[in-house]
């Protein structure tokens, strides 16, 4: 022990935006020859990002861009939470749609007996029957747990059977849960025009009970459709908005249709978007409340955070447990009230026992372990984040105000509107996915040769609706992996020149590229051009990529590729730039190059096509 306080940082100089400047100045132009250095507005235009939807990502944060006051969780405007957190933080809620009944009420029981705390079944003809939910709940009591449905054909009839199954529990009072009665889902889904009349049932219905809300908005079915940051949390409130407006008209106050919805919201690896998205949320549905009247403490928006569907992978599967870790541990962070973490199999069919213990324990051990859920939004504060919700807020509620000049989210559906705006977001996204500048790890980055099996029950084939259609982000890629696999993997010769040293790099670079498609890569190290072009001859390619540095190239590339095309490989590709050759006849040997930030679908689309042209 010592009197004197320790001060940590407190030997250090703070230091200043010019001193980090200078910093970044000398990085950047380091090998810049005289003349040509970066500015530093130049500088800094290099390292800001923009979002698919628009948002811009600063290289720095300072003091000046976050808020003040930062305020405090459970009072107005709720960014920080709808209350203060007490406890373990939130409520663990594991999601089953197997129709095999007794597969489901096992599986059910086993989550409930080891940490979850609630249990969300979706139903319909692909799911659970609606008939079947009391079987599938049976020796779950749930005065001691929260259930919630949701569907989309038989969404009424689902509620209906989960509101027979509290009644028939004999503790009505004491039930707690979600009817799942969102009639704006099921119009997205099916591009049918929405029916509002139910609402007012489902409110009715849910008063029966003791903490059950009679509806759900959500927006996971445009996030699985392509839906940016900023459109979710457009969609989410607009789509409030419109039930609240129909309750209204139907006699429901808006401070009652308030306590009766609870959103669902997507959260993905993107861990600051995804705490800023919840924080945000929170603050545009408090200043709906606001501006319809409803009482401070009732305006807060409860929240139920499910990973994304769309960022889950088949290929490389496990690598789907860190972006759930990382999604959980975001939506914990930005103060969900209910968490599901989807299983790592997910896309392989209905998860198997491993995947479902995984997602339960990827929130316990959050909860239980690192203690996350015993902090009040921790990222309050963060400059960062505080700049990221005041963005994403002030975009979303631009957008949200279009909607209603349009006259609704029940109209733009109608219309086409929203549609026509998740495309555009998919155009920008496609983009970033297919030159790898929103990679995908073990898929676009990294991929593994050879897929290890995963099992999985087959899911029931899909319901084929009209509205808007669910595409994961890996699907692009896990198509031509699919189409390579059915042209046995076909050889793309890596003619690597010179010594290691001069092509290690360039060869790594290629053999990932390459593995991205699920091309096999058979490779020559130095030789003469008649030596390397033999080799590729036995391999059977008739693609090829030359990989070495620059100075190798200028005295061997044009040689090599001419004696590739005399040996009947049809394409010679350059790793790098063709520049780098330093001969205007390179164009006429060299089809093309290689490089960081390239169009890799484009790419893989192209050689597959050019190798099944020669079948």
């Amino acid at each position: 022990m010592t009197e004197q306080a320790l001060k940590l940082a407190g030997d250090f100089a703070a230091p200043t935006q010019e001193q980090w400047e200078k910093e970044v100045l000398k990085v950047l132009n380091r090998r810049r020859p005289e003349g040509t250095e970066l500015t530093i507005d130049q500088a800094l235009g290099r390292l800001r990002s923009t979002s698919v939807d628009g948002l811009t990502i600063e290289p720095l944060y300072t003091a000046s861009d976050a808020p003040a006051p930062l305020g405090y969780p459970g009072v107005m405007p709720f960014t920080r939470g709808t209350k203060a957190r007490l406890g373990s933080g939130w409520l663990v809620r594991a999601l089953h749609e197997d129709g095999d009944v007794r597969a489901t009420n096992a599986a059910v029981l086993d989550d409930l007996s080891n940490g979850a705390g609630s249990v969300w079944l979706r139903v319909g003809s692909d799911a659970v029957a609606p008939a079947d939910l009391a079987a599938a709940l049976a020796g779950v009591k749930p005065e001691m747990c929260c259930i919630a449905v949701s569907g989309v054909e038989d969404q009424q009839a689902g509620a209906d059977a989960l509101a027979a199954f509290f009644r028939a529990s004999g503790k009505a009072s004491e039930c707690s849960g979600n009817l799942g009665i969102d009639p704006l889902a099921v119009a997205a889904l099916t591009g049918t025009p929405a029916n509002l009349g139910g609402l007012v049932k489902a409110v009715t219905t849910a008063k029966e009970f003791g903490d059950v809300r009679g509806l759900t908005v959500d927006v996971l079915v445009y996030d699985n459709a392509g839906a940016g940051d900023v459109e979710v949390l457009a969609y989410a409130i607009a789509s409030g908005l419109e039930y609240v407006r129909a309750l209204d008209a139907g006699g429901v106050s808006p401070s009652v249709a308030f306590s009766q919805i609870t959103f669902r919201v997507p959260a993905n690896a993107d861990q600051f978007t995804t705490i800023a998205r919840l924080r945000a949320l929170r603050r545009l549905w408090a200043r709906v409340g606001e501006v319809l009247g409803v009482p401070d403490a009732e305006r807060g928006g409860v929240q139920h955070a499910v990973t994304s569907w769309r960022m889950v992978t088949r290929d490389d599967a496990y690598v789907n447990l860190l972006r759930g870790t990382i999604a959980t541990f975001a939506a914990a962070v930005g103060g969900a009230e209910i968490i599901t973490t989807l299983p790592f199999d997910t896309a392989h069919g209905l998860p198997s026992e491993l995947g479902r213990r995984m997602a339960r324990n990827t929130q316990l051990v959050a909860m239980e372990e690192s203690n996350v859920g015993r902090v009040a939004d921790p990222a309050g504060g963060s400059w960062f984040v505080e700049s990221l919700t005041d963005q994403l807020a002030t975009k979303a509620w631009a957008l949200f105000q279009q909607l209603e000049a349009a006259g609704g989210m029940a109209k733009a559906l109608a219309d086409g509107l929203v549609a026509s705006q998740i495309a555009a977001v998919n155009d920008a996204r496609a983009k970033a996915l297919a030159t790898r500048k929103q990679p995908i790890t073990g898929v676009s980055m990294f991929p593994q040769a050879v897929e290890p099996t995963v099992d999985a029950k087959p899911r029931p084939a899909a319901v084929v609706r009209g509205g808007l259609q669910p595409k994961r982000d890996a699907e692009v890629f896990e198509s031509l992996r699919d189409r390579s696999a059915a042209a046995g993997r076909p050889p793309v010769f890596l003619a690597c020149l010179g010594a290691r040293r001069d092509f290690g790099g360039r060869e790594q670079f290629a053999s990932n590229l390459l593995l991205v498609g699920g091309f096999s890569h058979p490779s020559s190290e130095g030789g003469t051009p008649a030596e390397i072009a033999a080799q590729a001859a036995a391999s059977g390619a008739k693609v090829a990529i030359l990989c070495s540095s620059a100075k190798v190239y200028a005295d061997q590339a044009i040689a090599v590729a001419t004696a590739l095309k005399e040996a009947g490989v049809d394409t010679v590709y350059l790793a790098g730039r063709l520049k780098e050759v330093g001969d205007e006849a390179a164009s006429a040997v060299i089809d093309g190059e290689i490089f960081d930030g390239m169009d890799v679908v484009a790419f893989t689309e192209a050689t597959l096509d050019r190798v099944e042209a020669h079948k």
